[in-house]
């Protein structure tokens, strides 16, 4: 897995409710400017993970090819 050349995004985690031992509430990704809900801290996770793929490809293809 490739890692950003330290760049850093910011997530605001909104915790609504908690049943069954796990979270659930809405992630708003700051930089992507979108809110999505999730059931659990897994969803959670997945639901940080790929914003940070996705930000990181699209920043890959602003980037000039390089031979």
């Amino acid at each position: 897995m490739k890692q950003a050349a330290g760049k850093r995004e910011t997530f605001v985690v909104q915790i609504l409710n908690t049943q069954n031992a796990t979270w659930q509430g809405t992630v708003t990704w700051t930089d992507g400017q979108k809110t999505q809900p999730f059931r659990s801290a897994l969803e959670l996770i997945r639901l940080i993970d790929s914003a940070l793929l996705e930000q990181a490809a699209t920043e890959e293809s602003k980037q000039p090819e390089q031979d």
